[in-house]
């Protein structure tokens, strides 16, 4: 099986690959942040939160990921190499 650590690297790596950056974000004094901000060509920009496969958010996690998204920002929960493979599918489907 694999573990989020495996799958943040296989993220790392393919989204460089695509021409992007995959930044690990830390917000002291604000927990249950995204583990990735996601920063891709065209001015795209993603926020990534890693699950080991079949992980499921935390409580503080989902009401973080619900705050983004009435920001208006999209974000990808990620726990399987088929879902890195997605998510870069969809990112790099765009203008540039």
């Amino acid at each position: 099986m694999l573990s989020e650590k495996q799958v943040e690297a296989r993220l790392r790596e393919k989204v460089k690959a695509a021409g992007g950056l995959a930044l690990k974000f830390v917000s002291p004094g604000f927990t249950g942040v995204p583990d990735r901000l996601v920063f891709m060509r065209g001015g795209r920009i993603c926020l990534v939160e890693l699950k080991a496969p079949g992980k499921k958010l935390t409580k503080l996690q989902e009401k973080v990921r619900d705050r983004f998204k009435e920001l208006g920002f999209k974000y990808h929960v990620i726990d399987t190499y088929e879902a890195v493979e997605d998510f870069i599918k969809e990112v790099s489907n765009i203008e540039r």
